[in-house]
């Protein structure tokens, strides 16, 4: 577990100016990853650096003689058209591209004339996802959703005896993993209507978003070998916003013996950029379990665990109708809440992930599962927020909401602040429904 360093000093200024606007998500204390192009160009796509509203185009910059040694070594990896073979470099090499530009970023860098042409604006780029991912598994770290949406489920019985035992999860479906700006098609399947016999199939009428974080997977494991709890962090690239939409009608009539499928596998939203472990290092917390809740097992245990293993990433679920849109108003805030009350850790998954020797690989994604608070205005989700559907919701001037309609947009923020530290963001996860195709 690195401690802050002077790479996140709140005192650091960079010569690109917009970098050092108070509410910027990416000033120097954050240098997040990401791939891009030029918007409607014909360009290869490459790896970048956020810096205030610009891109550094990690291809350009490793073009020019200014980065030495494993620094040097580093860029030309992130510069690919995927972040797969830089992930794999493991935590010195992200350690040494971090410094080597800070250090070139700074207000009184000399390299500032050199690397003013290596920066597209991020208004004129496009994004792909970041990471060729191999594996996505969902885990489900909130007690609290865990809870509420037990409650809807199983009223008698809400929260399973298994759950503050075991970092529950399932593997999900990485090739519907869409980048932040996506438009995907209302999912359909099978659906059992209340008191009737057989089921149907249809467009789902119970569509939802999911308020989460992604962790995206460095450094492997060997096959057969588990991560121990003290190594699990120096297999945590980093951390991005993800959205994994649920169709809870067709979820409720499949999920029950093996859980979920295709109410789960048709569209997951990330965020194009990548905040490392690194940058996180200011908003640590101390991890504790609530009075009287059992202590983990050992193998999910570690001093530095309890020390900082949770972080206060504060995350924001918001609404935008067609409605909205075409009357130029801004998107509706529906639930903040924040990361530092996952009742697992990231280390904590990942040890239990490779337990059983399960090996993971450069890129692999991790989503935290949706994160709910413990009070409603920290619900995740519209499941909870409506009460399964129940209660309807006010949204824009005249409309309501009980499950997102055709032309709406769920968009999720995210962001680390606090006294004496540089506020740093996660930019957002955007993506719209659309209607069902038609029926052949």
């Amino acid at each position: 577990m690195n401690p802050p360093d002077a790479t996140h000093d709140p005192a650091l200024r960079s010569w690109v100016e917009s970098a050092n606007e108070p509410e910027c998500d990416f000033p120097l204390q954050n240098l997040p990853f990401g791939v891009f192009r030029r918007r409607a160009s014909d360009e290869a796509f490459r790896g970048g650096v956020a810096i205030g509203d610009q891109i550094l185009d990690l291809a350009a910059v490793s073009r020019r003689a200014v980065l030495q040694g494993s620094a040097a070594h580093a860029a030309s990896a992130a510069a690919q058209a995927t972040l797969n073979a830089f992930m794999g470099l493991g935590p010195s090499a992200w350690t040494a591209l971090r410094h080597a530009l800070s250090d070139l970023l700074r207000s009184k860098s000399r390299a500032a004339a050199e690397l003013k042409p290596c920066l597209v604006p991020q208004s004129e780029a496009e994004y792909t996802v970041p990471a060729r991912i191999g594996d996505f598994t969902d885990f489900y770290t909130s007690i609290h959703h865990a809870t509420a949406v037990g409650r809807l489920f199983r009223p008698d019985q809400p929260l399973l005896p298994n759950y503050k035992w075991v970092p529950i999860g399932y593997h999900g479906r990485s090739s519907s993993i869409g980048i932040s700006g996506q438009s995907f098609a209302r999912p359909r399947g099978q659906t059992l209507d209340a008191g009737a016999g057989q089921p149907s199939v249809a467009p789902s009428q119970r569509l939802d978003c999911e308020l989460e974080l992604g962790i995206y997977i460095g450094a492997g494991n060997a096959a057969g070998v588990p991560i121990r709890m003290q190594d699990a962090e120096s297999h945590i690239f980093g951390f991005c916003l993800l959205n994994d939409w649920s169709a809870r009608d067709l979820q409720a009539w499949e999920y029950q013996p093996l859980g979920p499928f295709l109410s789960k596998n048709f569209a997951t939203t990330v965020s194009p950029w990548i905040v490392t472990l690194e940058a996180l290092a200011p908003f640590r917390r101390p991890f504790i379990r609530p009075e009287g809740d059992p202590a983990p097992l050992p193998y999910l245990d570690s001093p530095d665990n309890r020390a900082g293993g949770a972080i206060d990433i504060q995350l924001e679920l918001m609404i935008e109708t067609r409605a909205m849109r075409s009357r130029h108003m801004a998107p509706q805030r529906l639930s903040h809440t924040s990361f530092h009350h996952a009742y697992w850790t990231a280390a904590q998954l990942i040890s239990h992930h490779t337990i059983n020797g399960c090996n993971l690989q450069p890129g692999d994604l991790l989503g935290t599962g949706t994160q709910s608070g413990p009070t409603p205005g920290e619900a995740g989700s519209l499941l909870e927020l409506t009460q399964g559907g129940k209660v309807p919701i006010k949204v824009g001037i005249d409309e309501s909401r009980r499950f997102f309609e055709d032309g709406d947009a769920a968009i999720i923020r995210g962001w680390c602040q606090r006294p004496g530290t540089q506020r740093i963001g996660f930019g957002e996860a955007r993506a719209e429904v659309i209607p069902a195709p038609i029926a052949r």
